[in-house]
């Protein structure tokens, strides 16, 4: 007999996860919805021509593909098999913001600009399971597209400072700047490797600063170049030092300095608006996904150990390639499932948040069943979630069943109790038990 599993990199959501899980993405539409942005659905597959090429070449790498169909093979030679391109056409989405910008040229004449839309839904990546790490995870992406002011970007700020303020996370936002990558590359004597010192560097965190060096020469910078590199991603000091600095580094490079400008200009927005959310230039931030043209995100969990869960950008022509040259957007997306991870790690979800059931009715038989309905009714219709079990049965396994899942309150109904028209209240939190007239049970476990 064949063991039940699950392919690596998955998931089952029980209905107590599920609960949790449904409360963030309740939490991060809320937010979404009072900055103005409207929701937006894709198809989980996309044609690979629209994927390809969008990532790097690390990230192509972790497309998931699909057979064009299952019977494809029959009859098929070896040599035709070997065609890939004959056997899959079509992928799973890697992320949300491609074809979002499929969705922008596609619809292009139906969306008003600039177009303010946020879309909740799962993504595969092919990578290499491991702790907050999957190949099967949601994204909650907010992007706006039609529009360069960098307006956009501080209020992307707002959104994460307000998100993550519901949610009881303590986090840093991280920024930098595509302009100022470039305008390092070029000062260092490397603008044609831009990509190359990019993907490296992205990797600073996990690596460390020496297996960085050691892969920059593999990507054929020279030995000079790199020392001339190192003390820039070391930049110490508050923003407004690094800045400075940087000022002096890139004198020689106007796309530098104008990336320079643009960070400034973000800091002063969110300053303006009051954020009291951490904002730091991480020079050493680079998000590896080739079409990142300006602002780049990264969020951090301050009190737990996990990657980033939140990261994003402004990408200025990532319609281009669809036909719809000069459309720039930006956006951000919030990790669901690291998320998840970092809230269930510190404790952090609101009890009330796992009941699916907050007043379990026992059934002790026919009459009191026919008391306990008109109730049921008085507190469903009230917004409160009520069940009654649904045979008449022994107290104590009534009562198991209530402890087990996790429901707050048991009312008891027996013959005394329809006598008195009261009910036996259990808080099953406290083992408090008390009586309650019908008429009171709402206010009762209301609270």
């Amino acid at each position: 007999m064949q063991k039940p599993s699950i392919p690596k990199g998955t998931r089952d959501f029980s209905p107590a996860e599920m609960m949790r899980r449904n409360y963030i993405f309740d939490t991060i539409r809320s937010v979404f919805r009072t900055y103005g942005f409207a929701p937006l659905e894709t198809p989980s597959m996309e044609n690979l021509s629209t994927l390809l090429g969008k990532y790097g070449d690390e990230g192509d790498k972790l497309l998931f593909k699909i057979l064009n169909s299952g019977d494809y093979a029959a009859g098929r030679s070896d040599e035709e098999l070997r065609q890939a391109s004959k056997i899959c056409e079509k992928g799973l989405r890697y992320d949300l913001t491609v074809p979002f910008a499929r969705y922008i040229v596609q619809h292009q004449n139906e969306v008003v600009f600039p177009f303010k839309r946020y879309q909740i839904q799962p993504v595969w990546r092919a990578d290499r399971p491991q702790k907050g790490r999957y190949r099967e995870f949601y994204q909650c992406d907010v992007d706006v597209i039609g529009t360069r002011s960098l307006l956009c970007e501080a209020e992307l700020v707002e959104i994460v400072d307000e998100v993550f303020r519901r949610l009881g996370i303590r986090v840093v936002l991280k920024m930098n700047n595509r302009k100022i990558l470039y305008g390092i590359a070029e000062t260092i004597g490397h603008a044609d490797k831009m990509m190359d010192i990019t993907v490296a560097i992205d990797k600073l965190d996990k690596i460390g600063l020496e297996n960085v060096k050691a892969e920059l020469l593999e990507r054929g910078l020279t030995q000079e170049a790199i020392e001339q590199l190192q003390p820039i991603l070391e930049l110490s000091g508050d923003n407004a030092a690094k800045l400075a600095s940087l000022r002096t580094i890139l004198a020689g490079s106007q796309t530098g300095l104008r990336g320079v400008d643009e960070i400034a200009e973000v800091f002063d927005l969110v300053a303006q608006a009051g954020v009291e959310l951490p904002v730091e230039l991480d020079l050493s931030l680079a998000r590896g996904l080739n079409y990142y043209t300006g602002a780049i995100f990264e969020v951090k969990a301050l009190d737990f150990a996990i990657g980033s869960i939140s990261g994003g950008g402004r990408y200025d022509d990532l319609t281009g390639i669809f036909g719809m040259p000069g459309m720039s957007g930006v956006g951000i997306s919030f990790g669901a499932d690291r998320i998840y991870d970092v809230m269930t790690g510190l404790g952090l979800f609101p009890e009330e948040v796992c009941f699916s059931t907050r007043v379990f009715f026992t059934n002790l038989g026919a009459e009191e069943q026919r008391a306990a309905l008109p109730l049921l009714r008085s507190l469903r219709q009230a917004g409160i979630a009520a069940e009654i079990y649904p045979e008449a049965g022994k107290m104590k396994k009534q009562m198991e069943y209530a402890n087990r899942r996790g429901i707050p309150y048991v009312a008891i109904i027996g013959s005394q109790e329809i006598e008195n028209g009261t009910v036996a209240l259990k808080d099953m939190r406290s083992g408090e038990q008390r009586q309650v007239p019908f008429a009171e049970l709402t206010a009762a476990v209301a609270d």
